[in-house]
């Protein structure tokens, strides 16, 4: 629950100062003034996090997932695939309203303009690439494969989370905010996941199988 309660705790107190215009604000500009300096490499790098980018990557895996389960005839295979289109779903139902909600204004690089927190290109590419690991996970027969599909996610994002930073299109607030938010919701879609396999696996027939 702590991967829970902990980061929801933290993305509280991050809104609460943003929209409050609270002391955290502070560090948080002095912070971005010290990384920014755009160049072609943070605007790649951010790039990653753009709906045409991380989405397709995500539908794949889900495309992938779902035929491997209904071809090995998996109880419920249709659930993992589902659970994160829908998740992938939320990010712009929740982020959206939150943006209009704080109207943070951008950073001094960006054109004058509100709606920056939290980082919806961070929230993108967390959910899109951390639920396309989750779906592989089980797939995946060795701990190097396995190991391998969790570093690559990381790299993606904390990737994307650099370039918008150093870019300049975010303060550093807007996308740990997002950190946060991501993994509650990526927490809650592991805990559904675990739960499925766990039934899965516990003697419910197979239509193609037959008793497990």
């Amino acid at each position: 629950m702590a991967l829970v309660g902990l980061p929801a705790l933290l993305f509280a107190l991050i809104t609460w100062q943003v929209v409050a215009h609270g002391p955290l604000l502070r560090p948080d500009s002095r912070l971005s003034s010290a990384l920014v300096h755009p160049d072609r490499f943070s605007e790649l790098l951010s790039d990653l996090g753009n709906v045409q980018v991380a989405v397709p990557v995500l539908v794949l895996v889900i495309a992938y997932v779902a035929r491997r389960g209904r071809a090995t005839g998996t109880d419920r295979w249709w659930l993992p695939p589902t659970a994160a289109a829908v998740l992938m779903a939320l990010v712009p139902a929740i982020i959206v309203p939150l943006k209009d909600w704080t109207a943070r204004p951008g950073t001094p690089v960006v054109p004058p303009a509100v709606g920056y927190f939290p980082s919806g290109h961070t929230a993108t590419a967390a959910i899109a690439y951390g639920s396309a690991t989750l779906l592989l996970l089980p797939w995946l027969t060795s701990a190097a494969a396995r190991g391998t599909a969790v570093t690559v996610c990381a790299v993606l994002v904390l990737g994307v989370s650099y370039g918008l930073v150093r870019r300049g299109y975010h303060w550093p607030l807007d996308v740990v905010a997002s950190w946060c938010l991501a993994t509650v919701l990526l927490t809650s879609l592991r805990l559904l996941l675990s739960r499925s396999t766990r039934r899965s696996s516990s003697g419910t027939p197979s239509s193609r199988t037959g008793p497990s």
